[in-house]
């Protein structure tokens, strides 16, 4: 379904199921730019073949002239997504064989860049990224999760240290921070950093059973960025809760309301969580990975309809 200028979806909304959000009109650009690099991200790491190329190639030839999103709204900053997704993205095709030439490694970069710049703007006071605005509107946003910021840190880490950008070590230590600050002693991360760590009542979001989208995150990220502290057993255990307490996920998955599972999981925790398992698992020496793939590749394949499909949050 990629289109003829190398991209995937719309610039607008393309199904009632978000219309009564109020998002603004800038915001489905931004999610078509975010999902647009999550697509990247995918075709980077297929096995090769003419049909891949190709069609990677239009994709990044679009995602590198293409404009740069914009704020939708006061309370939406969503264009959160497009910077973070295609940061991530454009780092990791800077590092591939097969953009290495001259006038790949320029355009990649240029276009890198800017995300970052939006990244660097965006990035709110305490240290992350979020894509709400807090309880105070202003031109830096004052409210940041701590998955948003996970799943940028490792590309921050390669920009400044493999690919030798100009970015700000200040910007990564900050964000490095802020998630191990979410960091709770039961092994959860908060979903957004408090003061003082909320976890109220029997079935809270903070606890494990509703943080378990964000756990492997998390982990992966700290890890990635050299945090010595969490370790193959820190690795282990959040898989192992991962897995123990699927059934939340499962319960979840589908459901049309956000946060309307048990521990308010959402539906669109799921993929995103079992996709950063599949990176904690790599981490892992490698005489036990496939035992641990093994069980995610089982969650993943029972979700797949009959024309090939996944989804978790319609």
């Amino acid at each position: 379904e990629q289109k003829k200028d190398g991209s995937w979806c719309s610039d607008a909304i393309e199904t009632l199921s978000e219309a009564s959000f109020g998002f603004a009109l800038e915001t489905w650009y931004c999610f078509k730019l975010g999902a647009n690099g999550l697509a990247i991200q995918a075709l980077l790491v297929q096995e090769d073949s003419p049909e891949v190329r190709a069609s990677l190639e239009r994709a990044l030839q679009y995602f590198c002239t293409t404009r740069v999103p914009k704020r939708g709204s006061e309370w939406d900053v969503d264009y959160a997504w497009s910077s973070v997704e295609g940061f991530v993205a454009l780092v990791a095709a800077a590092q591939d064989p097969r953009f290495q030439t001259k006038e790949w490694q320029t355009a990649i970069r240029a276009r890198a860049l800017e995300f970052y710049a939006l990244l660097e703007a965006t990035q709110e006071p305490k240290g992350g990224w979020g894509y709400y605005e807090g309880p105070v509107v202003s031109r830096r946003p004052t409210w940041s999760t701590s998955f948003t910021t996970a799943s940028v840190i490792p590309a921050l880490v390669d920009a400044e240290t493999k690919l030798k950008w100009p970015v700000n070590p200040k910007v990564r230590e900050a964000a490095v921070k802020y998630v191990q600050q979410c960091a709770l002693p039961n092994g959860a991360y908060e979903y957004d950093l408090n003061p003082i760590p909320r976890i109220s009542g029997g079935e809270h979001i903070n606890r494990v059973k509703g943080s378990l989208g964000r756990i492997q995150v998390c982990n992966w990220a700290r890890r990635k960025a050299g945090d010595a502290s969490v370790t193959d057993d820190k690795l282990r255990e959040g898989l192992k809760s991962f897995f123990e307490d699927h059934e939340f996920l499962d319960e979840a998955r589908l459901r049309p309301i956000p946060h309307e599972g048990y521990y308010a999981v959402a539906a669109y925790f799921y993929f995103f969580g079992h996709a950063y398992a599949g990176q904690v698992i790599e981490l892992l020496p490698a005489a036990e990975r496939e035992a641990w793939h093994k069980k995610l590749r089982g969650e993943i394949a029972k979700c797949q309809w009959t024309d090939g499909s996944f989804m978790d949050f319609l």
